[in-house]
């Protein structure tokens, strides 16, 4: 995924127009909930974190969040206390294992359902804030094409979209990035193929959608939409066993098949 400079979004559909600096920001998003979204997000944070870099995961997904969960992080101040001014950023950044920092959402939060002029202002404001502080900015939104979700996304550098090879999840896959490529004007998005049941089953489900895409999301002059296939990373067992025992598979799991998918995409990433 090449880097492109982001800047503050002009409304919720439009993507970043006016350059900033700081770290590079990727948002990590799909089009349905359950496909190991935040799981992949967590261990990606740590695959880069081991390469020296500085890396901060904001839970984006406001109001349902579960980055605490899958970390096994019990924590006091949230996103939320932010927002409302009761704990400053620098008390609410917590270290996570794995050798990089969180800023966790609170959970339940109907207040951040929706997509205020406040909600839009401090998620913005919070972006500007952490961006110099790291080399890295991981997203982890939402699932779907809600207004928060797609604001979310929009603050961010790069796009990776995680899918599985279920119909529903690539059926909701496309619909996310069909929106990415039309509101947000994204000329490339990443894909990631979470749970494969196969080797190479990762490309063929990308060049379908790809080929979807080129009938259906209209091409700009000189500027193609560009699907890019960012890894697959196979049906592993110590992936579940990760879970149930919220540890990161990285640290706990380091030599397994999913463990070394998700260090290539750390790699590719960088590349």
């Amino acid at each position: 995924m090449t880097p492109d400079p982001a800047a503050p979004a002009s409304s919720p559909g439009q993507p970043p127009r006016q350059p900033r600096t700081g770290a590079r920001t990727l948002a990590i998003t799909s089009g349905k909930g359950g496909v190991g979204k935040t799981f992949v997000t967590a261990n990606l944070a740590a695959a880069l974190a081991a390469r020296g870099l500085k890396v901060l995961v904001l839970d984006a997904d406001l109001g349902l969040a579960n980055l605490d969960v899958v970390l096994n992080l019990h924590p006091k101040l949230t996103l939320h206390d932010v927002f409302t001014e009761k704990a400053t950023l620098e008390q609410a950044i917590l270290p996570a294992p794995g050798g990089f920092s969180v800023l966790l959402a609170g959970s339940g939060m109907v207040e951040y359902s929706r997509l205020t002029p406040e909600v839009r202002d401090k998620l913005l404001h919070i972006i500007d804030l952490v961006k110099p502080r790291f080399d890295w900015v991981l997203l982890d939104t939402g699932a779907g094409i809600s207004d928060v979700v797609l604001y979310a996304i929009s603050l961010a550098t790069d796009v990776l979209v995680v899918a599985t090879p279920e119909p529903t999840s690539l059926t909701d896959a496309y619909a996310t990035i069909k929106v990415l490529a039309t509101q947000q004007e994204r000329r490339q998005v990443g894909l990631l193929v979470n749970q494969a049941n196969r080797v190479g089953e990762g490309k063929l489900i990308c060049g379908q959608l790809q080929q979807v895409l080129q009938r259906f999301v209209g091409p700009q002059p000189g500027q193609p939409f560009r699907l890019e296939l960012m890894g697959e990373v196979r049906a592993d067992p110590a992936v579940r066993q990760a879970v149930l025992k919220r540890q990161l598979m990285l640290e706990h799991y380091p030599g397994c098949d999913a463990a070394q998918a998700i260090k290539a995409l750390a790699a590719r990433l960088l590349g």
